[in-house]
Protein backbone atom coordinates (compact mmCIF):
# COMPACT_ATOMS: atom_id res chain seq x y z
CA UNK A 1 0.00 0.00 0.00
CA UNK A 2 1.33 3.20 -1.49
CA UNK A 3 -0.77 5.56 0.38
CA UNK A 4 0.79 8.38 2.19
CA UNK A 5 0.26 10.57 5.20
CA UNK A 6 -0.14 13.10 3.44
CA UNK A 7 -2.63 11.33 0.88
CA UNK A 8 -5.13 10.05 4.04
CA UNK A 9 -5.54 13.26 5.26
CA UNK A 10 -6.54 14.94 2.20
CA UNK A 11 -9.09 12.52 1.83
CA UNK A 12 -10.11 12.82 5.29
CA UNK A 13 -10.19 16.75 4.96
CA UNK A 14 -12.70 15.92 1.58
CA UNK A 15 -14.70 13.56 3.80
CA UNK A 16 -15.42 15.57 6.54
CA UNK A 17 -15.94 18.66 4.68
CA UNK A 18 -18.88 16.60 2.36
CA UNK A 19 -20.12 15.48 6.17
CA UNK A 20 -20.19 19.01 7.55
CA UNK A 21 -22.03 20.38 4.48
CA UNK A 22 -24.55 17.70 4.67
CA UNK A 23 -24.55 17.80 8.58
CA UNK A 24 -25.28 22.08 7.95
CA UNK A 25 -28.11 21.23 5.50
CA UNK A 26 -29.32 18.34 7.47
CA UNK A 27 -29.72 21.07 10.64
CA UNK A 28 -31.16 23.51 7.85
CA UNK A 29 -33.86 20.54 6.91
CA UNK A 30 -34.29 19.92 10.85
CA UNK A 31 -35.14 23.87 10.94
CA UNK A 32 -37.84 23.74 8.55
CA UNK A 33 -39.51 20.68 9.40
CA UNK A 34 -39.89 21.64 12.86
CA UNK A 35 -41.01 25.16 11.92
CA UNK A 36 -43.78 23.92 10.07
CA UNK A 37 -45.13 21.31 12.40
CA UNK A 38 -45.60 23.69 14.73
CA UNK A 39 -47.37 26.02 12.25
CA UNK A 40 -49.49 22.77 11.15
CA UNK A 41 -50.15 21.54 14.91
CA UNK A 42 -50.99 25.42 15.49
CA UNK A 43 -53.69 25.40 12.57
CA UNK A 44 -55.50 22.06 13.53
CA UNK A 45 -55.29 22.10 16.94
CA UNK A 46 -56.90 25.95 17.64
CA UNK A 47 -58.68 25.81 14.62
CA UNK A 48 -62.55 26.48 16.10
CA UNK A 49 -65.08 23.86 15.70
CA UNK A 50 -67.19 24.31 12.20
CA UNK A 51 -69.57 27.62 12.59
CA UNK A 52 -72.96 27.69 12.84
CA UNK A 53 -75.24 28.28 9.56
CA UNK A 54 -76.48 31.81 9.84
CA UNK A 55 -80.11 30.74 10.47
CA UNK A 56 -79.13 28.36 13.20
CA UNK A 57 -76.83 31.51 15.30
CA UNK A 58 -80.13 33.64 14.70
CA UNK A 59 -82.48 31.22 15.78
CA UNK A 60 -85.01 32.69 18.65
CA UNK A 61 -85.73 31.05 21.76
CA UNK A 62 -87.68 31.54 24.62
CA UNK A 63 -89.04 29.99 27.71
CA UNK A 64 -92.96 30.84 29.05
CA UNK A 65 -94.54 30.07 32.41
CA UNK A 66 -98.73 30.46 31.93
CA UNK A 67 -100.75 31.83 34.11
CA UNK A 68 -104.57 31.19 33.36
CA UNK A 69 -105.87 32.26 36.28
CA UNK A 70 -105.41 34.15 39.86
CA UNK A 71 -103.33 36.87 38.16
CA UNK A 72 -100.01 37.37 39.27
CA UNK A 73 -100.96 37.20 43.31
CA UNK A 74 -102.73 33.64 43.12
CA UNK A 75 -102.39 31.72 39.72
CA UNK A 76 -104.41 29.15 39.79
CA UNK A 77 -103.47 26.93 36.92
CA UNK A 78 -100.10 27.30 35.19
CA UNK A 79 -97.74 25.64 32.66
CA UNK A 80 -94.66 26.17 31.29
CA UNK A 81 -93.83 25.91 27.42
CA UNK A 82 -90.36 26.58 25.35
CA UNK A 83 -91.07 28.48 22.04
CA UNK A 84 -88.37 28.54 19.05
CA UNK A 85 -88.97 30.54 15.95
CA UNK A 86 -86.75 31.41 13.00
CA UNK A 87 -84.55 34.56 13.03
CA UNK A 88 -85.82 37.87 14.25
CA UNK A 89 -86.99 40.34 11.11
CA UNK A 90 -86.10 43.62 11.75
CA UNK A 91 -85.47 44.87 7.96
CA UNK A 92 -88.87 46.93 6.39
CA UNK A 93 -91.86 49.01 8.07
CA UNK A 94 -93.96 47.32 10.36
CA UNK A 95 -97.37 45.50 8.69
CA UNK A 96 -100.06 44.02 10.75
CA UNK A 97 -101.53 42.66 7.83
CA UNK A 98 -98.72 39.61 8.39
CA UNK A 99 -99.83 39.16 11.25
CA UNK A 100 -102.10 35.91 12.11
CA UNK A 101 -104.88 38.68 12.92
CA UNK A 102 -103.92 40.86 9.70
CA UNK A 103 -106.52 39.58 7.34
CA UNK A 104 -109.84 40.10 9.40
CA UNK A 105 -108.62 43.64 10.54
CA UNK A 106 -109.82 46.75 8.29
CA UNK A 107 -108.67 50.59 8.29
CA UNK A 108 -105.46 48.75 8.18
CA UNK A 109 -102.90 51.67 9.53
CA UNK A 110 -105.34 53.44 11.68
CA UNK A 111 -105.31 51.28 14.72
CA UNK A 112 -104.61 47.95 15.63
CA UNK A 113 -106.94 47.71 18.13
CA UNK A 114 -110.11 47.44 15.41
CA UNK A 115 -112.16 44.39 16.00
CA UNK A 116 -113.39 41.83 13.69
CA UNK A 117 -116.11 41.35 16.72
CA UNK A 118 -117.24 44.07 19.25
CA UNK A 119 -118.00 41.91 21.56
CA UNK A 120 -114.81 41.44 22.95
CA UNK A 121 -111.86 44.06 24.14
CA UNK A 122 -108.81 44.28 26.25
CA UNK A 123 -109.65 45.81 29.30
CA UNK A 124 -105.51 46.42 30.74
CA UNK A 125 -102.01 45.61 30.04
CA UNK A 126 -99.22 46.27 32.39
CA UNK A 127 -95.45 44.61 31.80
CA UNK A 128 -93.17 43.96 33.92
CA UNK A 129 -89.16 43.70 33.02
CA UNK A 130 -87.09 41.42 35.32
CA UNK A 131 -83.90 39.87 35.11
CA UNK A 132 -80.82 42.20 34.40
CA UNK A 133 -77.91 40.17 34.75
CA UNK A 134 -75.39 42.62 33.33
CA UNK A 135 -76.65 45.45 34.90
CA UNK A 136 -76.90 47.54 31.42
CA UNK A 137 -80.42 48.58 31.12
CA UNK A 138 -82.11 45.71 29.18
CA UNK A 139 -83.49 43.04 30.24
CA UNK A 140 -84.16 39.23 29.23
CA UNK A 141 -87.76 38.61 31.18
CA UNK A 142 -90.81 39.83 30.05
CA UNK A 143 -94.15 39.46 32.80
CA UNK A 144 -97.14 40.48 30.87
CA UNK A 145 -100.17 40.18 32.56
CA UNK A 146 -103.42 41.39 30.40
CA UNK A 147 -107.28 41.86 31.33
CA UNK A 148 -109.60 41.15 28.46
CA UNK A 149 -113.65 41.41 29.15
CA UNK A 150 -116.39 40.06 26.35
CA UNK A 151 -120.10 41.41 26.05
CA UNK A 152 -121.00 37.14 26.69
CA UNK A 153 -121.53 35.45 29.67
CA UNK A 154 -118.52 33.39 28.88
CA UNK A 155 -115.84 32.25 25.90
CA UNK A 156 -112.98 30.55 25.36
CA UNK A 157 -109.60 32.26 23.92
CA UNK A 158 -106.23 32.18 23.21
CA UNK A 159 -103.99 35.24 22.54
CA UNK A 160 -100.99 35.15 19.97
CA UNK A 161 -97.94 37.68 21.10
CA UNK A 162 -95.65 39.67 18.82
CA UNK A 163 -92.13 41.85 19.34
CA UNK A 164 -91.20 44.55 17.20
CA UNK A 165 -87.43 45.62 17.53
CA UNK A 166 -86.96 49.63 16.49
CA UNK A 167 -90.54 49.68 15.00
CA UNK A 168 -90.03 46.98 12.18
CA UNK A 169 -92.13 43.58 11.53
CA UNK A 170 -93.97 41.91 14.33
CA UNK A 171 -92.41 38.54 15.30
CA UNK A 172 -94.51 36.47 16.79
CA UNK A 173 -92.55 35.23 20.24
CA UNK A 174 -95.54 33.28 22.16
CA UNK A 175 -98.57 32.11 22.24
CA UNK A 176 -101.49 31.67 25.38
CA UNK A 177 -103.11 28.59 26.32
CA UNK A 178 -106.64 28.31 25.45
CA UNK A 179 -107.93 29.92 28.57
CA UNK A 180 -111.82 31.42 29.74
CA UNK A 181 -113.14 35.07 29.85
CA UNK A 182 -116.46 35.57 31.61
CA UNK A 183 -118.18 38.82 30.96
CA UNK A 184 -116.16 41.90 32.47
CA UNK A 185 -114.77 39.92 35.56
CA UNK A 186 -111.21 40.98 36.85
CA UNK A 187 -110.26 37.92 37.88
CA UNK A 188 -109.73 36.14 34.40
CA UNK A 189 -106.37 38.09 33.94
CA UNK A 190 -103.85 36.34 31.79
CA UNK A 191 -100.20 36.25 32.92
CA UNK A 192 -97.05 35.47 30.74
CA UNK A 193 -93.42 35.31 32.17
CA UNK A 194 -91.18 34.88 29.09
CA UNK A 195 -87.68 34.23 29.56
CA UNK A 196 -85.86 35.34 26.36
CA UNK A 197 -83.03 33.07 25.79
CA UNK A 198 -81.54 33.57 22.06
CA UNK A 199 -82.12 35.82 19.27
CA UNK A 200 -83.14 38.80 20.17
CA UNK A 201 -80.53 41.51 19.77
CA UNK A 202 -79.95 44.61 22.33
CA UNK A 203 -82.49 46.77 21.59
CA UNK A 204 -86.21 48.82 22.26
CA UNK A 205 -89.13 46.51 21.25
CA UNK A 206 -92.95 46.78 21.58
CA UNK A 207 -95.39 44.01 22.04
CA UNK A 208 -98.84 43.19 19.88
CA UNK A 209 -101.55 40.57 22.01
CA UNK A 210 -103.79 39.60 19.11
CA UNK A 211 -106.95 37.26 20.51
CA UNK A 212 -108.93 34.96 18.48
CA UNK A 213 -111.74 32.65 19.20
CA UNK A 214 -110.93 28.87 20.74
CA UNK A 215 -113.56 27.41 18.70
CA UNK A 216 -112.99 28.37 15.18
CA UNK A 217 -110.02 30.85 15.25
CA UNK A 218 -111.45 33.89 14.44
CA UNK A 219 -109.82 36.83 14.97
CA UNK A 220 -111.82 39.23 17.72
CA UNK A 221 -109.45 41.92 18.42
CA UNK A 222 -105.94 43.10 19.54
CA UNK A 223 -103.94 45.59 21.29
CA UNK A 224 -100.61 47.18 21.11
CA UNK A 225 -98.28 50.31 21.45
CA UNK A 226 -101.12 52.48 20.15
CA UNK A 227 -103.47 51.45 22.65
CA UNK A 228 -100.99 52.15 25.83
CA UNK A 229 -97.59 52.87 26.79
CA UNK A 230 -97.29 50.36 28.59
CA UNK A 231 -96.50 48.06 25.39
CA UNK A 232 -93.97 50.24 24.09
CA UNK A 233 -90.30 51.14 24.30
CA UNK A 234 -89.17 47.83 26.14
CA UNK A 235 -85.22 47.38 26.93
CA UNK A 236 -84.64 43.90 26.00
CA UNK A 237 -82.11 41.59 25.20
CA UNK A 238 -81.84 37.68 25.11
CA UNK A 239 -80.19 35.96 27.85
CA UNK A 240 -76.97 35.17 25.88
CA UNK A 241 -76.54 38.87 25.56
CA UNK A 242 -77.13 39.37 28.78
CA UNK A 243 -74.42 37.60 30.12
CA UNK A 244 -73.14 39.09 33.80
CA UNK A 245 -69.43 40.52 34.05
CA UNK A 246 -67.38 37.98 35.57
CA UNK A 247 -63.39 37.84 36.02
CA UNK A 248 -61.53 36.86 32.36
CA UNK A 249 -60.18 32.88 33.55
CA UNK A 250 -57.57 31.02 31.35
CA UNK A 251 -58.70 28.06 30.52
CA UNK A 252 -57.06 24.84 28.58
CA UNK A 253 -59.56 23.32 26.57
CA UNK A 254 -58.33 19.83 25.98
CA UNK A 255 -61.46 19.00 23.94
CA UNK A 256 -62.45 19.04 20.11
CA UNK A 257 -61.56 22.18 18.31
CA UNK A 258 -60.83 25.67 20.37
CA UNK A 259 -58.15 26.94 22.97
CA UNK A 260 -55.72 24.45 21.45
CA UNK A 261 -52.87 27.33 21.34
CA UNK A 262 -50.62 26.04 23.77
CA UNK A 263 -50.84 22.34 23.16
CA UNK A 264 -49.71 22.93 19.43
CA UNK A 265 -46.82 24.81 20.71
CA UNK A 266 -45.73 21.61 23.17
CA UNK A 267 -46.48 19.54 20.41
CA UNK A 268 -44.18 21.58 17.74
CA UNK A 269 -41.41 21.66 20.16
CA UNK A 270 -41.49 17.96 20.90
CA UNK A 271 -41.63 17.01 17.14
CA UNK A 272 -38.66 19.93 16.53
CA UNK A 273 -36.60 17.87 19.89
CA UNK A 274 -37.06 14.37 18.03
CA UNK A 275 -36.07 15.08 14.96
CA UNK A 276 -32.71 17.14 15.78
CA UNK A 277 -32.02 14.02 18.32
CA UNK A 278 -32.27 11.86 15.44
CA UNK A 279 -29.80 13.69 13.45
CA UNK A 280 -27.41 13.62 16.05
CA UNK A 281 -26.86 10.75 16.65
CA UNK A 282 -26.51 10.01 13.14
CA UNK A 283 -23.71 12.94 13.23
CA UNK A 284 -21.82 11.10 16.39
CA UNK A 285 -21.63 7.86 14.75
CA UNK A 286 -20.39 9.23 11.30
CA UNK A 287 -17.46 11.18 13.27
CA UNK A 288 -17.03 8.51 15.83
CA UNK A 289 -15.94 6.60 12.59
CA UNK A 290 -13.18 9.46 11.18
CA UNK A 291 -9.55 9.88 11.76
CA UNK A 292 -9.02 13.36 13.31
CA UNK A 293 -6.47 15.10 11.15
CA UNK A 294 -4.33 16.73 14.33
CA UNK A 295 -4.03 12.71 15.46
CA UNK A 296 -3.27 10.33 12.73
CA UNK A 297 -3.71 6.90 13.65
CA UNK A 298 -0.48 4.85 14.96
CA UNK A 299 -0.92 2.56 12.04
CA UNK A 300 -0.33 5.32 9.56
CA UNK A 301 3.46 6.48 11.49
CA UNK A 302 4.57 2.84 11.31
CA UNK A 303 3.80 1.99 7.82
CA UNK A 304 5.29 5.76 6.76
CA UNK A 305 8.70 4.54 9.17
CA UNK A 306 8.83 1.10 7.46
CA UNK A 307 8.59 2.94 4.17
CA UNK A 308 11.57 5.10 5.01
CA UNK A 309 14.09 2.25 6.14
CA UNK A 310 12.88 0.11 3.02
CA UNK A 311 14.48 2.60 0.84
CA UNK A 312 17.60 2.97 2.93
Amino acid sequence: MNTSFKDCATEVIVMSTKIESALTSSKSLVLAIGFLAIGFASASLAAPESPATETESNARSSISTHSIRGGRDNPSVSKETVEDYGPLATAGVRDVAKTRGGQFKTGLGTTQSQSASFDFWFYEADVILFNDDDNDGYFHGIDLLFDVDTNFISADVYAVLYLSLDGGPWNEYAETETFTIFGTSATDEYVLVTELMAGYPTGSYDILIELFDAYDNAFLTSFGPDETSELSYLPLEDYELDAPIVPVQVVVNHGHGGGGAMDSWFLGAFILLLLSSGFRKIWIRRNDALIRIDSPAPGWQDNAEHQRRFKQ
